[in-house]
């Protein structure tokens, strides 16, 4: 169904979504995260790296929603219309499973924040704990059923509001960076090798993308654009204001504190970082801070989560049910299957946290397959000049850069290791009963002989990792 005009989002509205869905809490801990692994050259490195690729892949973004205006749908559409039925519903599963169990973790973080004021709440994960988070849980589940444009309306103030503080934290710490201190940390305490720099950069390449997750929020939500050509720009504007704040926050941070100190903050490290330079206060304005910015973020990939399963069923690649939507044009069916997943993992994260830990393990692998295939399909178009006719500058240009952001995918997924690989595979195998039950709805043969033998790959890798981890080979 068309979006109404009144469900349009403008610029402003597409950019917040972008970088709401980006900034959540991996930039409140970033001074940690990368002063355990390397020194400010090794981070330099990895952010150009990093920044170069992700950059390349909104490019790639912003060039597919001019192309093929038609595929609506972002990460989910691309992966169906360049490679297929399977792995675009493959695409969607995973994308999904990213929003659901993030969305799990940023509960956990908030509550684990005032557990360290209130000890009720303990580690994130206590009878309190959950009760509250599924009271914050329903509540934004009820408001996004009123209406998709009053919910990024609040996701824009929300975005405003939680920029400001790791503003403000960037302004006291860059009166508080002391050159000395940077020099000390500027090749990480170890000789200047290529192998050890090799080693510190690749321990942060996964690190990097996850806090670059969200770029393509925009695209997502590309059926409510008021203008089509506003999805590519948000993207863009989206990246390199984040990008700027991911720099300025990892770099400042090794001009107060040494590394090993660093290494030994407490998540959010951010408030360590800020207390070293003005007092306690600091610690609880980054916690207070990064409370607002979970709960946006919350915001937004609920919203990311419903809008690709009901995208998928639209698409017919998902059960017929998940495409309804309610009087306010909301996809209710699938923001309720998706607001009942995320309470099944609250509830679990009490009877087994090391469970838990894992599935969240799994995510952060399961979003490299929809990102790679989306660099692919822009690479296929280019290398074919679909859509390409009387344009042979723009296709040279298309070309390289989705050359470069295939390959940055294909390098994520070898710097994750083959560990993370089996592991998604314990959630594809079994979540393709979803997508047998929309080919048999709609009367049509579930597998291609191709896809028969992905799914096979795929129950093989599941019975893999299970293996392994009963039997200890594979550790998490």
């Amino acid at each position: 169904m068309a979006s109404s005009s009144a469900q349009k989002l403008s610029l402003p509205n597409l950019s917040a979504m972008v970088v709401g869905s980006m900034v959540g809490a991996g930039i409140f801990s970033l001074p940690q995260t990368f002063g355990r692994v390397t020194g400010g050259f090794g981070a330099l490195i990895a952010w150009a790296i990093a920044g170069t690729g992700m950059l390349m892949l909104a490019l790639v973004f912003q060039s597919l929603s001019r192309r093929k205006p038609d595929l609506d749908a972002g990460v989910f559409a691309y992966a169906k219309a360049g490679f297929g039925n399977y792995l675009g519903f493959a695409s969607a599963l995973g994308y999904w499973t990213v929003c659901c169990l993030g969305n799990v973790s940023y509960f956990v973080l908030i509550k684990s924040t005032l557990g360290a004021l209130v000890p009720t709440f303990g580690e994130g994960n206590t009878v309190t704990a959950i009760l509250s988070s599924s009271l914050i849980l329903w509540g934004v589940h009820f408001m996004i059923l009123r209406g998709v444009k009053q919910a990024a309306g609040l996701n824009t103030i929300v975005t405003v509001a939680k920029i400001i503080p790791i503003l403000i934290f960037l302004v006291f710490v860059g009166f508080g960076f002391q050159a000395d201190i940077f020099a000390l940390n500027f090749w990480g305490g170890e000789a200047p090798t290529f192998g050890d720099l090799f080693n510190q950069v690749r321990g942060t390449m996964l690190v990097t993308v996850f806090v670059f997750v969200g770029i393509e929020g925009a695209s997502v939500y590309s059926r409510y654009a008021r203008n089509r050509d506003d999805v590519g720009l948000a993207t863009i504007l989206g990246f390199v204001g984040v990008l700027c704040l991911l720099v300025l926050v990892t770099m400042l941070s090794y001009g107060v504190l040494l590394r090993p100190e660093l290494a030994a903050l407490r998540n959010p490290s951010m408030a360590g970082v800020l207390q070293a330079v003005v007092g306690r206060w600091g610690a609880v304005f980054v916690s207070i801070g990064l409370i607002i910015s979970v709960l946006g973020a919350y915001l937004s990939w609920s919203l990311l989560a419903a809008e690709v399963l009901y995208s998928a069923a639209r698409m017919e690649s998902m059960p017929r049910f998940l495409a309804r939507e309610n009087r306010n044009q909301v996809p209710a069916a699938a923001l309720w299957l998706t607001s009942s997943l995320i309470q099944i993992f609250l509830v679990f994260t009490f009877f087994a946290e090391q469970a838990f830990l894992l599935a969240l393990k799994l995510t952060s692998s399961m979003i490299l397959l929809p990102y790679l295939l989306v660099a692919a399909y822009a690479l296929k178009l280019a290398l074919r000049g679909e859509t390409y006719a009387g344009d042979p500058a723009a296709r040279r240009g298309d070309l390289v850069r989705a050359t470069i952001a295939t390959a940055y995918a294909v390098g994520l997924i070898y710097a994750g290791g083959l560990k993370f690989l089996l592991l998604s595979t314990v959630i594809y195998a079994p979540g393709t009963i979803l997508f047998v039950i929309a080919r048999r709805e709609q009367g049509k043969r579930v597998f291609t002989p191709a896809e028969w033998a992905l799914f096979a790959v795929a129950v093989a890798g599941a019975l893999a990792a299970l293996y392994g981890l009963a039997t200890g080979l594979i550790s998490v």
